[in-house]
């Protein structure tokens, strides 16, 4: 199955929104939960536990539950207040509205709420090799056990770009910094583009 960043969910009566987020445990090297944001909602998004996943293809996530069961999910979301002006560098905080009335103005935050001993993928973070930052995360493909056999990345430059699958023997390590792998810039850029059938390739491997 593959769960791409950005793609479409939808429940067996209806659509839930998108993928923002993958959870995944990296003990483990599996995919523990996504987190689906209904459009134009970003505070309503839910945290999915992958046993509720029927099928996943590379643009549509298709949930074993109705609309009603999604919406009791837990929240992926909190909304915190921070003055402004200080410096968060938490990667799972977005920021969002300024609230007045208060002695000192402050502006609400978004934090996501990642279950203990795991760790959140997001949308275009780097992937890490041996010589620096290599790419960027488009998704990943795992087993019908939930295991991570590829790494979806964005390779290249702006007139060069191609996406490749990295297979998880590659996976050194996934933690808050992002994820990093065993291969240099110029592995990376040796690796065939992944399109087609070497997609359906790898989503069946």
């Amino acid at each position: 199955m593959e769960f791409d960043l950005g793609s479409s969910v939808v429940c067996t009566d209806g659509g839930a929104g998108r993928i923002v987020g993958l959870i995944a445990d990296p003990v483990r090297r599996s995919l523990a939960h996504i987190a689906v944001e209904p459009e134009h909602d970003p505070g309503r998004a839910r945290l999915v536990p992958v046993d509720l996943v029927m099928d996943a293809g590379a643009t549509v996530v298709e949930l074993g539950c109705t609309l009603g069961r999604f919406r009791q999910l837990p929240q992926f979301r909190d909304i915190e207040f921070v003055p402004e002006g200080v410096e968060y560098d938490d990667p799972g905080a977005d920021f969002a509205w300024p609230a007045y009335g208060l002695a000192t103005r402050r502006v609400a935050v978004l934090m996501d709420r990642i279950p203990a001993g795991e760790v959140e993928i997001r949308h275009r973070e780097h992937v890490r090799g041996t010589d620096g930052a290599i790419g960027r995360v488009e998704g990943l493909i795992v087993d019908d056990a939930g295991h991570i056999t590829h790494v979806l990345l964005e390779e290249g430059h702006l007139w060069g770009r191609k996406e490749v699958a990295i297979p998880v023997a590659s996976l050194a390590r996934i933690d808050a910094q992002g994820i990093h792998v065993r291969l240099s810039k110029r592995e990376i850029a040796d690796l065939p583009e992944l399109v087609g059938s070497r997609r359906e390739e790898a989503a069946a491997s």
